[in-house]
């Protein structure tokens, strides 16, 4: 239910992005906030929610993390102001964080082995309810109520979702779980802030900028220092045995691309759809239903499909097919028929209904059952960064292209209407072409829409590149782990027998 909610979460909000930035009057590099904040928190803070968890009990600081979550949904319902709700954003990826941190952990403390893989796709195809419930549950909200709805409805579920978990959930710790690495924790999360800060700043200010520069300076201070510290910690956040997993590393490295890809669509896809071409917030909802349709049966199979073929394989033809769907996206122009963009949303949904319950089990196979709420943390996490950097580098090629391309287009506008133009970039970028048309007439609606389009084909085709390379990574990083070689010595002429140790 937790998981259900935060995927719902994620695809709710974007398809009420529009609304808020009409509502609230959010530019670009804000209105990339809005989402960004929310993943870059849990990004930040998951690992030590599985910390806590793994030390002070799961099921207490599951509980305690959905309490927030719950509380900051209410908070950003009742923001009066883009910087009001990016801050309550923020405060419901601390909540999430700790939910998305253990619900893999208790789940592989409920099931033994034999019985996880079918587990972890039930797991993955209840997620997928939220996913796909969000973008017509959120269109629905929207056009009988507004923007704020969808945070509401988050209110119910975390209370229901809080009922279960006291019943149902049982307590587990490890009994000899580490110590929280707070200088570790503070040193990720300040580079992964500072990361994502300069790449969206970046949007509306020059790369040269003192911010920019700085922000990506202090990131690269941050994340370096990180790793060294790691390495001489006494408690290290990301244990020394898991970063030496080659598999580990490769399979949280894919999820992390899968989400990059994915998070960037649906920030360009809605802005596409509905301040592009019109469409309502409901319309544009339902059509991400396609993106759903194999959901459940690929996710319930996944058991059934990896033991009748090579999961590394799975995952690498899944990525593939999601970065055919991608290019289909790509080739959208102002007046695409749907068909189209349906070819693309079918491939998408089938490409990661194959790869993330997958790659989601190869993780978990491969941690110590003490490492569970460190393991599912670092792999929730690596989903998170995935998303947060996404829409970062995304949303940056997109507007940089668009505001390029508009800049060149307005010579040629009317002369009256050139010197107000000329700082519409950021609007343009936005796709408010609606805006765009009231201010400077209809003359610039079709410059405007080419440029904004323009943006938006750079942006896609980025997505698509990254999911081809989490494809590569699968088949490289993936490769089954070699049995120790045992050396054999001759006992005597044509007989050879192994030695001993």
């Amino acid at each position: 239910m937790s998981q259900a909610m935060i995927l719902l979460d994620v695809t709710i909000v974007n398809v009420a992005l529009p609304s808020i930035q009409q509502e609230l009057d959010v530019q670009p590099a804000n209105l990339e906030w809005v989402v960004g904040a929310y993943t870059l928190v849990l990004a930040a803070l998951i690992l030590v929610g599985g910390t806590l968890g793994d030390r002070f009990g799961r099921k207490r600081v599951f509980l305690v993390g959905l309490c927030i979550f719950t509380l900051a949904s209410a908070g950003c319902a009742l923001s009066q102001d883009d910087k009001m709700l990016i801050a309550f954003r923020a405060l419901q990826g601390v909540g999430g964080a700790a939910m998305a941190a253990l619900t893999l952990s208790i789940l592989v403390h409920a099931y033994d082995p034999e019985h996880r893989t079918s587990a972890v796709g039930t797991w993955a195809a209840i997620s997928g309810l939220g996913f796909g419930l969000g973008p017509v549950l959120g269109g629905l909200l929207i056009q009988a109520f507004d923007w704020s709805a969808i945070f509401w409805v988050n209110v119910p579920i975390g209370v229901a979702c809080g009922a279960v978990a006291l019943v149902a959930v049982e307590e587990s710790r490890d009994p000899q779980a580490r110590r929280l690495d707070v200088l570790g924790a503070l040193l990720a999360a300040g580079g992964l802030f500072l990361l994502t800060f300069g790449l969206i700043e970046s949007s509306r200010r020059t790369w040269a900028s003192a911010l920019v520069l700085g922000s990506l300076a202090g990131a690269a201070v941050a994340l370096g220092g990180f790793a060294a510290w790691e390495r001489r910690a006494e408690s290290p956040m990301v244990p020394p045995a898991l970063v030496r997993n080659r598999r580990f590393v490769a399979a949280n490295t894919v999820f992390a691309l899968l989400y990059f890809a994915l998070s960037g669509m649906f920030f360009w896809v809605t802005l596409y759809y509905q301040d592009v071409r019109g469409w309502s917030a409901l319309k544009t909802g339902l059509s991400w239903l396609l993106m759903n349709t194999p959901f459940l049966a690929a996710s319930l199979n996944v058991g059934r499909l990896v033991r009748r073929y090579d999961g590394r394989l799975l995952i690498a033809v899944g990525s593939l097919i999601a970065a055919v769907g991608m290019v289909g996206l790509t080739l959208l122009s102002a007046d695409t028929g749907f068909w189209l963009a349906a070819i693309g949303y079918l491939l998408i949904g089938l490409g990661f209904d194959l790869a993330v319950p997958l790659v989601s089990s190869q993780v978990m196979g491969d941690v110590p059952p003490a490492f569970a709420g460190t393991g599912s943390g670092i792999l929730n996490s690596a989903r998170q960064i995935g998303a947060s950097v996404g829409i970062a580098i995304m949303g940056t090629i997109g507007v940089a292209v668009a505001t390029h391309v508009w800049d060149s287009k307005v010579p040629t506008l009317p002369p009256a209407v050139q010197a107000e133009a000329s700082g519409l970039g950021q609007e343009v970028a936005g796709g408010q072409i609606s805006q765009i048309d009231s201010q400077l007439g209809a003359v610039a609606q079709e410059p405007a829409t080419d440029s904004f389009v323009a943006g938006y084909h750079w942006a896609m085709a980025a997505g698509s590149v990254v999911l081809a390379a989490a494809g590569a990574t699968a088949l490289i990083g993936l490769r089954p782990k070699r049995a120790p070689h045992t050396p054999i010595t001759p006992t005597r002429p044509g007989v050879l027998q192994a030695e001993e140790g």
